[in-house]
């Protein structure tokens, strides 16, 4: 089974933190937050990748044409630089990853369109964000979306509170709460599965679609979309602040994700 992974996006909110990176390379722990989506679904078995690429996509292919030297410590023999020797343990020699460049303009939804080349002969495949780390239980999703039946299925998250939230009755405010742990709705957190045979005729043509208007968005009006509500981990990377969360829960030894 596959995994479509969008990456193209600019990241204009977190362009402080990383000036000239696509947010989908900026690290966490010193390795791009893609890596690391890319390491959790390798966890379940599922190594075979699909990158929708479009803002500053040669820097995704050089990461990956020279990714044995910029994950691992190596030493080279300057009189021999054909001869590098690797000093740690090759863990994801079972991956494969196609680098799709989609356009730096074009929208979540036509990205997904334009790869659908490489998704031949899969009846079902995983789509998630290149900015949302969790702790989902992937093969949950995959049981969920099968016994649904449905075209798609979403992970359904809390997010965690960024402004405090207020209940207001009758002009008054009744409660007030200081940036809460955890909303109270849900939002789709991404790391979605989808039917490979029937997607695509819900799916236009053009640029400009986007994935939650142009396609989540009526398929749920057809009863066509299921949700797999995630109560745990969950955090997206939109902020300088979000990313310094994110590392310092790598530094910590305790995230959910690793």
């Amino acid at each position: 089974m596959k995994v479509v992974i969008l990456c193209g996006g600019k990241g204009s909110r977190i362009r402080d933190a990383a000036e000239d990176m696509p947010k989908p390379l900026i690290p966490i722990g010193g390795k791009p937050i893609v890596w690391h989506i890319m390491k959790y679904y390798a966890k379940a078995g599922l190594t075979d990748f699909v990158l929708c690429l479009g803002y500053k996509s040669e820097k995704f292919k050089d990461f990956f044409l020279n990714y044995h030297a910029k994950i691992y410590d190596f030493t080279i023999d300057l009189g021999k630089p054909n001869r590098l020797t690797f000093h740690e343990p090759f863990n994801e020699s079972d991956w494969r990853v196609t680098l799709v460049d989609t356009g730096d303009d074009t929208m979540t939804a036509s990205r997904l369109r334009k790869v659908r080349r490489y998704l031949e002969g899969e009846e079902t495949f995983c789509l998630t964000y290149g900015d949302g780390l969790s702790d989902v239980d992937i093969p949950g999703t995959l049981e969920h979306h099968r016994k649904a039946g449905k075209i798609m299925t979403i992970t359904a998250v809390h997010t965690c509170g960024r402004f405090g939230e207020v209940r207001v009755s009758d002009g008054a405010v009744k409660t007030f709460s200081e940036k809460p742990h955890r909303s109270r709705e849900r939002i789709n957190g991404g790391f979605m599965v989808v039917d490979n045979r029937r997607v695509w005729e819900h799916l236009g043509e053009g640029d400009d679609l986007v994935l939650e208007t142009n396609l989540l968005a009526p398929l749920s009006e057809i009863g066509e979309l299921a949700a797999y509500e995630h109560n745990g981990f969950w955090q997206c990377m939109d902020s300088p602040r979000e990313l310094d969360m994110l590392n310092a829960l790598w530094a910590s030894g305790k995230a959910p994700w690793k």
